[in-house]
């Protein structure tokens, strides 16, 4: 019987994606390496990375952008991100972190901390950790000055101030709390600039 463990990161961030992750290993599959992405180091997360995409039945990884994320809000994007992740692989019986079921061909289990408790599902969370990662860390080299590499769009209190200071970028959220209502200083000739603040 093949088990899929699906997974998101990203849901909390200002800016960039929510990503999801399906990842597929046969009931019984095995693994000590394998655990909650939030339990693991960086440097443990993306050796065991590939080794993952290696031994898989199936894996599949999508991203759904803040565009689509400020239409439908990040609940509805995080589980259309899912139901994407899914369809792209096969799979007897799917399991989904959370509570919240999705749109699915294959039979379905919600499972509430199953990034603890099935290794496909811990598989999924660090597929969808590291890619998200990486991608923010290369949409921090693309749009400096927020530290988008450093803290992957979270709402650390560095990140907040460089919104205020410089205004929002492509890749943030504009329906979030924190990046609602702020322009870039040159969407508004009236707005009066804040003084820098280092990042």
């Amino acid at each position: 019987m093949l088990i899929c463990g699906v997974d998101e990161a990203g849901r909390g961030p200002l800016a960039g994606p929510v990503v999801a992750a399906a990842v597929v290993f046969d009931e019984g599959y095995e693994n000590p390496q394998i655990k909650d992405s939030k339990a693991m180091s960086a440097k443990q997360r993306a050796a065991i990375f590939e080794h993952i995409q290696k031994t898989a039945h199936a894996w599949s990884i999508v991203a759904v952008g803040p565009r689509r994320i400020e239409e439908i809000n990040i609940l509805q994007a995080t589980k259309l991100a899912m139901k994407l992740a899914v369809e792209r692989v096969e799979a007897d019986l799917v399991l989904i972190d959370g509570n919240q079921p999705i749109s699915c061909r294959f039979p379905q289990r919600t499972v509430v901390g199953g990034d603890r408790l099935h290794v496909q599902i811990s598989a999924a969370s660090i597929l969808a950790k590291v890619w998200r990662d990486r991608l923010m860390e290369a949409l921090g080299e693309r749009y400096p000055g927020y530290g988008l590499e450093k803290h992957a769009g979270y709402p650390t209190p560095s990140h907040k101030r460089a919104i205020i200071e410089l205004g929002p970028c492509r890749v943030h959220r504009k329906t979030f709390a924190g990046v609602a209502g702020i322009s870039r200083p040159s969407e508004n000739s009236d707005r009066v600039s804040p003084p820098r603040i280092a990042v």
